[in-house]
């Protein structure tokens, strides 16, 4: 198939989710070289997060199909909607399910009938507890939650539909996403938690020791792996994992909040997450390899540029 171009006003470009963090990064970079459209119906999005010249279809994603007709009149469809938290998905498991596992078959089969490539946000929680650093895509995977088996489905399910229909469908499994209109929440959201604290002079609150270690990764270069991945020709069919191939504690994450902000917040630490996986980081030679991804931001480069403005 000829690769996706984005060098062209006439390219369609759909962004489902594309009003929230990651996505609206991901229209910011391609405005004004395509046709943007942004599916999201702004439950967790916000319309302020959007360029003047994108579009914005206000629907679910479980509305099959507006969801269908939206896919079929694109060349590339970035998906990052979902339900995001691994609680609310061990809570309600049927709602997540119907929110991050039904769509993507949706897509795919839009896409197999319009010659549409598809990059799917999938997760480093397909892996679960990790048996081994850093991880690399072929390590075994045991999600512990709803959400890690509902983005590992969705991630098999894109390298099936390219073995059995050529559909150019390519999963990104991003580590811990860090950046500009993050929502604070879990563990890729505790950046923006600490800031929070730090900035009010509360408390900054590590949970248990602060030993275990996570790969950050700024969103700039989310948004870069997203790119290369609509255009790589070797890309689809793959599940590539995008993070940063570094880790930190998060005691050492909480200090760099701390001084990147100017704040005199206290570090303390208080009872220990359930079931927190100690230690994760990725392999990304793979990325490297097949898309020519290079992080830009080393973490404590990536929290300056983000929080010490």
């Amino acid at each position: 198939m000829e690769r996706t171009k984005l060098n062209s006003s006439g390219t369609e470009v759909l962004i489902i989710g594309g009003a929230g963090f990651i996505g609206s990064h991901i229209a910011d970079s391609l405005v004004d070289n395509a046709n943007v459209t942004v599916y999201d119906n702004l439950s967790t999005g916000r319309s302020e997060n959007l360029h003047p010249d994108v579009s914005l279809l206000n629907d679910t994603i479980r509305n099959p199909e507006r969801l269908t007709g939206a896919v079929e009149q694109a060349d590339l469809v970035f998906h990052l909607a979902a339900q995001v938290s691994v609680q609310r998905s061990i809570e309600g498991p049927i709602f997540s399910h119907e929110t991050n596992l039904d769509p993507i078959l949706t897509i795919l089969e839009a896409a197999r009938g319009s010659d549409t490539r598809v990059v799917f946000a999938s997760s480093a929680a397909i892996y679960g507890e990790p048996e081994y650093t850093p991880i690399d895509e072929d390590h075994p995977k045991e999600p512990n939650s709803p959400y890690g088996l509902e983005k590992l489905t969705a991630d098999q399910y894109c390298r099936l539909y390219h073995d059995l229909y050529d559909v150019e469908a390519v999963a990104l499994r991003y580590f811990n996403v860090y950046g500009p209109r993050q929502q604070a929440g879990d563990y890729s959201g505790v950046i923006s938690i600490f800031r929070e604290q730090a900035r009010a002079g509360d408390p900054i609150t590590v949970e248990g020791d602060g030993a275990q270690t996570r790969d950050f990764v700024h969103v700039d270069d989310v948004v870069q792996a997203n790119l290369l991945a609509a255009t790589a020709e070797d890309a689809p069919g793959n599940g590539i994992n995008v993070g940063t191939g570094t880790e930190i504690t998060i005691r050492e994450l909480a200090e760099a909040v701390r001084q990147a902000t100017n704040s005199d917040s206290e570090i303390v630490h208080v009872e220990p997450r359930e079931g927190d996986i100690k230690e994760s980081v990725a392999d990304i030679s793979l990325a490297r390899k097949e898309l020519g991804y290079e992080p830009k931001y080393e973490i404590y480069d990536g929290i300056e540029a983000y929080l010490g403005e």
